[in-house]
């Protein structure tokens, strides 16, 4: 069963006041800069939105990972230090959007769900966005979690071509991670299709009825985010991306 997302709305607020759109999934939000080059990396957490600042325009390449979308103001001050648009910031803290890739004249943006495969069989769905820098990428998820942990681990030891590569590298390989998470699921899924198969066969009748309608809600939530994301992964590899070479 694939959970959904219910947040406030922003009746009698002021226009263009930020708030958080969706399930709140921690108390609080955490920030990591992980800075690096061919030949040195520094990686540490930071407690405010200003000590990420000298990092918009240093010569290396800086990731800034934000988890937990609650703090409002910490996600403000960096977009508006880093010249996110308005609409963008919007867009990072209303969890509901659909999958989508958009270009501005300095960076880009890309907002994609991923899915996860809870213990129970329960598929939790997240939001990730991604923004793209001529030499950082910030990215923006619901909650702390391990899914980009083998890109911190080539990044730390150095290994393939990640650390001689530019942002767009990055971004490109923090895409392809919550890609291949799809994979993870359809596998997850094919499993759970075989056990109710199995049912039907041997115990026929109203119960196996349930598992298939959820199985079916399954499928429909992954169709509605899998086919606008093949459209964000195309637009991506032809972008005009703003870094330098």
């Amino acid at each position: 069963m694939v959970k959904h997302k219910k947040g406030p709305k922003d009746v009698g607020l002021p226009p263009g006041t930020l708030i958080h759109v969706g399930e709140k999934k921690t108390e609080t939000t955490e920030i990591s800069i992980i800075d690096y080059d061919e030949v040195h990396i520094q990686e540490r957490r930071v407690e405010s939105a200003e000590e990420c600042f000298p990092y918009k325009d240093k010569p290396t390449v800086t990731w800034i990972k934000i988890d937990g979308l609650p703090e409002i103001d910490v996600i403000e001050k960096i977009g508006r230090h880093f010249d996110l648009h308005p609409l963008v910031l919007e867009d990072i803290l209303n969890t509901g959007q659909r999958p989508k890739i958009e270009e501005f004249e300095d960076y880009i943006v890309i907002i994609i769900k991923m899915f996860i495969l809870e213990q129970e069989g329960r598929i939790d769905a997240e939001q990730i966005s991604i923004v793209l820098g001529p030499n950082f990428v910030l990215s923006f998820q619901e909650k702390a979690g391990d899914v980009f942990n083998n890109i911190l681990e080539r990044l730390r030891n150095g290994k393939g071509r990640i650390r001689n590569l530019k942002s767009d590298y990055l971004a490109y390989a923090l895409v392809d991670t919550v890609v291949d998470q799809y994979f993870v699921i359809l596998e997850g899924l094919g499993e759970k299709i075989e056990s109710i198969e199995e049912d039907l066969l041997n115990y026929p009748g109203p119960k196996t009825l349930h598992p298939i309608h959820e199985l079916k809600r399954v499928m429909i939530q992954l169709r509605r985010s899998v086919w606008p994301l093949r459209e964000v992964v195309n637009n991506f590899e032809r972008s005009d991306i703003p870094v330098d070479k």
